[in-house]
């Protein structure tokens, strides 16, 4: 597995300046070999490789006076830059084809120096940690990092991330193992809400702690103060900065909150069963606000990859299967009901249901019943069976799992 470990980084206001004309370096190679290749593309030309794009845009540029100031910052740092290039366009080709899975990759845009978030990419040859807890950058110095826990294993790669609030961080990523946890019997449903962020299958009710509702009051204080500034001066830029502070703050606490429970969940049960919601339509009704404040979609993927670090089932049920109407004890189909109705009793059983743990449950008995079907079908279809948990410390093929962290 690839896991993605983040931690706070404090740069002296020397190292600031070299950071941001390496942010700047790697912005003007990317927009300059972004520009060639959709020059070629309209003049009707051939498709320019990466290799003439780094001799003409990185190694002759250094010469002109133009460019020249691209000497001053290492070379990974520009390199990388046409890397990721060559990473989304490649990205792009494969959605345009179909070989990607997931939602439909556009193709690269041009940066601005503008962006709320600026980051570069280092390799082992750029970066190196010291011994006295500092970390290396190549023609930026050592800088003073946070180590709110330890690496597993040596990084591989570093990514040097500065926020819309200007904070910076060490972005590691680790090749490890997963770490098997003993087998447990219990299994659970999770129905995800707005008044209650979760309800379980075995009745457990966790209420949303809408923490950007909670900071409202402060942020829009911050807000007013931002429309109040001149456009273009520096108190406007110090306002923006400061309401940029406030969502980090929300987005720090929401983070944290999804990390201890989603950690939890998975520790406590051997397999966890969601339902694939529609966050991205949900996201534009008169709900928006509180959708976006749930974050059910970085939650979900915390499920995900935290099943596959410790060895337990992750699935997915489809959206459209009628949880809220099946009476979870005799299977019984009662209609759909609005969303005021919070309990309701069974025609055909008379069983009384609590509307959110009945629909936990029939997510939990549907993720059953598909994991169980594809485990059957496995053979039949010659589709690749999944590692069995005595043997989920070996590497399976496929995609890697990338984790999120506390600090980004």
């Amino acid at each position: 597995m690839q896991l993605r470990y983040s931690y706070r980084a404090y740069p002296n206001a020397t190292q600031r300046t070299a950071l941001a004309q390496a942010f700047g370096c790697a912005r003007v190679v990317w927009n300059d070999c972004l520009r060639a290749r959709k020059e070629a593309q309209a003049a009707g030309l051939p498709y320019v490789k990466s290799a003439e794009l780094s001799k003409v845009h990185i190694t002759q540029a250094k010469r002109t006076e133009e460019r020249a100031w691209l000497g001053q910052v290492s070379s990974v740092v520009l390199q990388q830059s046409l890397r990721d290039l060559d990473t989304a366009y490649k990205n792009f080709f494969d959605s345009v084809e179909g070989a990607r899975r997931g939602r439909k990759v556009g193709p690269p845009r041009f940066k601005s120096k503008k962006d709320a978030r600026q980051s570069v990419r280092l390799n082992t040859n750029a970066f190196s940690l010291q011994g006295d807890g500092t970390v290396y950058v190549a023609k930026v110095g050592k800088l003073k990092v946070k180590w709110s826990r330890r690496l597993p294993t040596p990084p591989t790669s570093m990514t040097v991330v500065k926020d819309s609030s200007g904070r910076y961080f060490l972005s590691f990523v680790v090749d490890t193992e997963p770490v098997i946890l003993p087998e447990l019997e219990t299994e659970v449903g999770l129905d995800l809400g707005l008044s209650h962020f979760a309800v379980l299958s075995d009745g457990l009710k966790v209420r949303s702690p809408r923490f950007l509702r909670r900071a409202e009051k402060k942020l829009r204080r911050a807000q007013k103060n931002l429309s109040r500034k001149e456009k273009g001066s520096n108190n406007r830029a110090k306002a923006r900065v400061e309401v940029a502070r406030w969502h980090a703050k929300v987005a720090d606490r929401r983070r944290d909150w999804h990390h201890k429970l989603s950690t939890k969940i998975i520790r406590e049960n051997q397999a966890v069963y969601v339902e694939d919601l529609a966050v991205s339509a949900m996201g534009r009704t008169r709900l928006a606000k509180s959708v976006h404040d749930a974050g059910w979609s970085s939650f979900v993927n915390m499920l995900k990859y935290k099943a596959a670090k410790y060895g337990r089932h992750f699935g997915k049920i489809g959206r459209f299967e009628p949880t809220s109407q099946i009476c979870s004890v005799c299977g019984a189909k009662d209609g759909p009901k609005p969303l005021s109705v919070r309990e309701w009793t069974c025609q055909e059983c008379g069983a009384v249901h609590d509307r959110d743990i009945n629909a936990a449950c029939n997510i939990l008995a549907a993720g059953r019943a598909d994991r169980l079907n594809a485990s059957q079908s496995v053979g039949k279809t010659r589709a690749k069976a999944p590692a069995q948990r005595v043997e989920a410390g070996s590497r399976q093929k496929g995609p890697t799992t990338q984790a999120g962290s506390l600090a980004l």
